[in-house]
């Protein structure tokens, strides 16, 4: 049987598999900041780097979505 080491705690199983998922939705939510902040900051980003930003921004929320979704 694996055993894991995350946030300094004794991991396996289905709490391995929702702190793996509650990690990698803070990461997400991370990035959409960014990106937000790329998106409304006043620097001139170029129409082709926004589009790329918008477009990222919207599979981020996506993924954040289907993330919580099995969080919870």
């Amino acid at each position: 049987m694996a055993f894991w080491v995350l946030q300094g705690r004794l991991m396996r199983g289905r709490g391995l598999i929702r702190a793996l998922r509650q990690d990698d939705a803070r990461q997400v939510r991370a990035r959409i900041a960014e990106l937000e902040l790329d998106l409304i900051t006043t620097a001139p980003l170029g129409r082709h780097r926004r589009f790329e930003a918008g477009h990222e921004l919207r599979r981020a929320k996506l993924r954040l979505e289907k993330l919580e979704e099995c969080i919870g």
